[in-house]
């Protein structure tokens, strides 16, 4: 059974950090890529960041040079580094596994508030 379990979230000020975790199984982590989307209150998903399974990555321009995505097969866990973190990050965040350009398996999410 595929699983992704996130962690990490939490209330952090504007400017802070927090680094998500996602713990995967199930399924051969190492041959996927993996994305992190979240959904802020009371909007839609919006795709954050992704690293394919040669650890090749790419990132939303709200996040570019502040969140920073890696992964480690041998742990099966991807992660999300935040910094320099904003109100308007604050969001649920999902971990998800590609499979041919489509999102077949999430996490349950993980809340970041960032405020003062």
């Amino acid at each position: 059974e595929v699983q992704l379990v996130e962690s990490g979230g939490g209330l952090v000020q504007p400017g802070g950090s927090l680094r998500l975790s996602c713990a995967a199984s199930g399924f051969t982590f190492s041959g996927h890529t993996m994305t992190w989307v979240r959904q802020a209150p009371g909007k839609g998903l919006e795709w954050v960041s992704a690293i394919n399974n040669r650890g090749g990555t790419s990132d939303a321009d709200s996040v570019k040079g502040r969140f920073a995505i890696s992964r480690d097969n041998a742990k099966n866990t991807l992660y999300l580094q935040m910094n320099s973190l904003k109100p308007e990050d604050t969001a649920t965040y999902y971990c998800a596994r590609e499979f041919y350009h489509l999102y077949d398996y999430w996490g349950q999410g993980t809340q970041v508030t960032v405020s003062s």
